[in-house]
Parts: structure tokens; sequence; C-alpha cells
């Protein structure tokens, strides 16, 4: 996973209230589409951002393909982020590394 095409999906308003949906509840396509006013083709692509930075995984049941949040990617960029933050223990300004 690369952290460039995390934060470019997570740049979108759109892909984060995809991401929103799936920390309730897996969801189809079908589904998610229902939720905004947009083409399928249009969710479609949002999805596959979603994917390729993989902060969504897919699973297949006969017809129909669910989408769940990768919670574990998602858990990666959270620790990443707060490990950004200045704690007590650092004290080095970025002039100083």
């Amino acid at each position: 996973m690369g952290y460039a095409e995390s934060f470019k999906a997570l740049a979108d308003p759109v892909r984060r209230r995809i991401l929103e949906m799936l920390k309730i509840r897996r969801m189809s396509a079908g589904e998610i589409a229902a939720q905004f006013d947009m083409t399928a083709a249009t969710v479609s692509y949002h999805l596959g951002v979603l994917k390729k930075a993989d902060l969504i995984a897919e699973t297949k049941e006969k017809n129909f393909i669910y989408y769940s949040l990768n919670t574990s990617v998602v858990e990666e960029i959270m620790l990443w982020l707060g490990g950004l933050r200045e704690d007590g223990n650092d004290k080095h300004r970025p002039d100083e590394v």
C-alpha cells in the first residue's frame, strides 16, 4: 500500500462517505450507488480508486460483489498520522533533525 494512493483516495468527499458507509456494514455496489445522485459508472470509478488504495476489499458471492472496509490499512494510516503528532518525548523541531 502506498500512502500517496491512500491520501488521493481520502481526498474526495464521495470516497470518504463510501468509507463511512462501509464502516457500518458491507454493501454491494448497487446499495452504495443508491446513496448518491450519480451514475453507476461514477460510483464504480470511486470504488476502483478505493480498491487501488487498498482501503476497501471486495467479496464475490453468486451474482453480487460486496465491498467492506479494509480496517488494517485504515489502522496503518492512523498509526502513521498519529506518529506525526508532537508528544512530550520528542522535542526535535524540523530544523534540528
